[in-house]
Order: structure tokens, then sequence, then C-alpha cells
């Protein structure tokens, strides 16, 4: 007999304390576009961030004329790997491969983001605005925690949760299970000091990994 898989429900998996738990994440959907090198000072980052953005928008504002829902736009979210997955811990941001992504409400359709991709293709200048992809993530199991404070600081907050996961008997594989990050802040408006963010990483028991 199979047992019923218990889930975090999405509005528990957006809030996370400095305390770091396990979490279970059902399949979400999520615009996506992938990349590699420094987020700091790649302009193809710059370019998927703003594509990411300009069609989240453009699929509320969509939503809204078709059915009279309000939807929010999500917050930013990233997955980062590299083939040495050290670097996360010494700061070698050049060698890092990453899928940014926002998650989107049911409404949005492979067919809705290929008929605003060609409107906002033809209204400005998105140079990255064909790279997205609709994509369906299951993680399964999952430990997160709250980083607060520079993204350059989040070291410490990585290892603390990478232990958390060991001492529970979970194993991970950085390159298929990859290091996910949430942003709830928008380092624009917010101090460095300020800035909030979830770490995510998905996990197996180690039994079967």
């Amino acid at each position: 007999m199979t047992t019923a898989m218990h889930y975090d429900s999405v509005e528990q998996l957006y809030r996370a304390s400095t305390t770091p738990r396990l979490v279970r994440v059902p399949p979400l959907t999520f615009l996506c576009i992938d990349g590699h090198g420094d987020p700091n000072t790649s302009p193809t980052y710059a370019d998927a961030i703003r594509a990411l953005f300009s069609m989240s928008y453009a699929a509320r504002s969509a939503i809204k004329r078709a059915s009279g829902q309000n939807v929010k736009v999500s917050p930013l979210e990233g997955l980062w790997w590299a083939d040495d997955m050290d670097t996360f811990l010494t700061g070698h941001k050049s060698d890092w491969d990453w899928t940014m992504m926002i998650r989107q409400p049911d409404l949005v359709t492979g067919v809705l983001v290929e008929r605003l991709a060609a409107e906002l293709t033809a209204e400005k200048s998105l140079p990255a605005i064909l790279d997205l992809r609709l994509v369906t993530i299951a993680e399964g199991s999952a430990a997160q925690v709250l980083h607060v404070g520079p993204y350059a600081d989040e070291g410490p907050t990585i290892e603390r949760l990478h232990t958390y996961i060991r001492d529970r008997g979970f194993v991970f594989e950085g390159h298929h299970q990859k290091h996910h990050e949430i942003y709830l802040g928008d380092p624009r408006r917010a101090a460095p000091d300020k800035l909030r963010t979830i770490i995510r990483q998905p996990c197996s028991p180690a039994e079967s990994a």
C-alpha cells in the first residue's frame, strides 16, 4: 500500500526562520532561464532577470484581463551549481552555473508564454525573452533556512544547513539536487544587512541516496 506524501503548503515554503528545518516541496511551475558566471558582473544575468520579470508582470496583466483575478508576481529564485561545489563556500562566482526562475500561477500556460514573448519582443529590447521556458520542478525532500544579510556572507549559513542535513541522516548531490535560493529582499531597496534569503537544499535519506 502506498503512503500518501505530505507536502508543505506553498505559503510555508516561502517563510523560513534562521533555524533550519526539513520541508517537503510539491511540484511547482516556474519560468526559467539558464546561464553561467558571476551574477554581479555578467550582462547575461542582468538580461535574464529583466526577461523573467517582464514576462511575469505581463502574465499577471493577461490573467487580470482574461479572468479578473489578481495574482502576485512571486519572488525571484535561483538554482546554483558548479563543477566544483566548494565554490559556493569560497565565493568563486565566475565558476557558477545558474537557473534563475519565478514561480507562476496555474493559469500561466506555455501557449500564453509564447504569445507574450512575441508581444514583448515587438515592444522592447529583451534579448533573453525567447530563452525563457516554463518548467515544473519537483524538489521533494529538502531543508531550508533563512539567511539575513549580504549575499556574499552566506557561506556560514550554507555550512550550517549542510550540517543540519547530515545530522538528520540525509545526503545530497549538488549537481542533481541543486542549491536553491529564494530572494525575499530587493537589493535595490534594502540595505545589504537587511536582505532576506531563503536557502534551500533538496536532499534524500542516506539509505536511499
